[in-house]
């Protein structure tokens, strides 16, 4: 008896690996030949000898991973992604998921464990990786051993937060809007289009220039090796950090029973005994880890990193949302720079209060945890995480009364220039 735990967790970690065995086993698909010379279609399967043959018999059909740009979203919950995100999917040619790693947590790994954190991460960062490497191949088919219900004949009304991508809600995938209906709001587009079609999916993929994900599910840059150094892809990282004291304080307004014992301290002053300190140690963790590798500028991160403030992007939208597309090598569409006008601005809107809108006054959103933590909990905070507030540039307050002085900013002027 005494070893029965151990069993049941060796038990549960086998059967993990099995599902995810499995589900490589019967997903895998032939690399897709190219039936015409079309280049925007090269690349999109796994057999790498017969890509190699192609590529050989057609000289002047060879992959070049320039022509589509492979763009991901680096970040942690209540970092400001969901804003990043739509700076992208805002563009024309660019084909926009929200959030597919979501579909690979639930399904391997429904309850995350702490006590096997270390072993379930491994098996959800392999199994994300090929789910990303096939979804910036446009193969959206592979999805479906993830989403539940499967989908029958390649259509779904499951795939998380769908309306969050324009393009899962216009031509080709959904006829409910011209393209005159400017910004679709993500209710409409679930409510008037019809369940999506994964082939129509892949079609629309196929037809734009790039491909952006937005994922919270991938811990640190490192874990991205394999990916960015895939010849078949051309992945880029932008990786979006912020202040941890203003991530704590989204959290506990947001996710209210999970983060109920940092209310009660923020309430009565007193630290509750079994407070869970890795909700804030692993935030601070895994950046330090991740913007480490990055600023040490590693030769396979040469061009395909750049590391972005949450707080530089609020109080300078315009201006950072440039410079993020310099690095990437877009054009700046009108599109964009009118959703950014339309959504840094203050606005009384029920909309703008929604915990995952994108609508907020962001100069005044970046600094606004001050108001919200008390000084405990921010003194506390910056000792567990000094390090990585130093080296984003974050100040450190030494009294209640400087807390509360929005006079005084706690953000430095520091630039990051990205490794090119």
């Amino acid at each position: 008896m005494q070893c029965s735990w151990k069993a049941v967790i060796l038990l549960a970690l086998v059967s993990i690996a099995i599902q995810y065995t499995a589900i490589r086993t019967f997903t895998a698909k032939p690399f897709h030949i190219c039936p015409v010379p079309n280049p925007l279609n090269c690349g999109l399967g796994q057999d790498v000898e017969s890509f190699d043959r192609m590529c050989d018999e057609y000289p002047y059909f060879n992959y070049n991973s320039s022509r589509k740009t492979h763009i991901l979203i680096l970040a942690t919950t209540r970092s400001g992604s969901s804003f990043v995100g739509q700076l992208f999917n805002q563009h024309s040619d660019v084909f926009y998921l929200f959030e597919p790693l979501y579909h690979v947590q639930t399904t391997l790994i429904p309850h995350l464990s702490p006590s096997r954190y270390a072993v379930e991460r491994r098996v959800m960062l392999g199994a994300s990786r090929d789910l990303l490497r096939s979804l910036y191949n446009c193969d959206l088919y592979f999805l479906e051993s993830y989403i539940k219900p499967q989908p029958a004949n390649h259509t779904t009304d499951k795939l998380f937060r769908r309306g969050a991508s324009k393009a899962l809600c216009s031509m080709p995938v959904c006829d409910a809007f011209s393209p005159n209906d400017g910004n679709i709001e993500e209710g409409d587009c679930v409510r008037k289009c019809a369940s999506l079609n994964l082939t129509l999916a892949t079609e629309s993929c196929r037809e734009r220039r790039h491909v952006a994900i937005k994922t919270v599910r991938i811990p640190e840059v490192n874990d991205l090796k394999a990916l960015i150094e895939d010849p078949r892809l051309n992945l880029k990282v932008i990786q979006l950090v912020r202040d941890p004291r203003g991530i704590l304080s989204s959290r506990i307004e947001t996710f209210r029973d999970t983060y109920r014992l940092w209310r009660i301290w923020r309430a009565t002053g007193r630290k509750p005994y079994n407070l869970d300190l890795t909700q804030l140690t692993t935030v601070c963790d895994d950046f330090l880890n991740s913007v480490s590798t990055g600023l040490s500028r590693p030769p396979w991160l040469r061009g395909r990193y750049m590391l972005v403030r949450y707080e530089d992007l609020a109080r300078n939208p315009l201006q950072k949302t440039k410079e993020v597309y310099e690095f990437l090598g877009l054009s700046l569409e009108k599109s964009v720079v009118d959703w950014i006008h339309n959504n840094t601005r203050g606005n009384n809107d029920v909309s703008a209060k929604h915990k995952y809108g994108t609508l907020r006054d962001s100069a005044a959103n970046a600094e606004s945890w001050r108001l919200k933590l008390s000084h405990d909990i921010v003194d506390y905070t910056q000792t567990v995480c000094q390090h990585i507030l130093d080296e984003l540039g974050y100040k450190a307050v030494n009294s209640p009364e400087e807390l509360k002085n929005m006079s005084i900013s706690l953000i430095e002027d520091k630039t990051f220039i990205p490794f090119l």
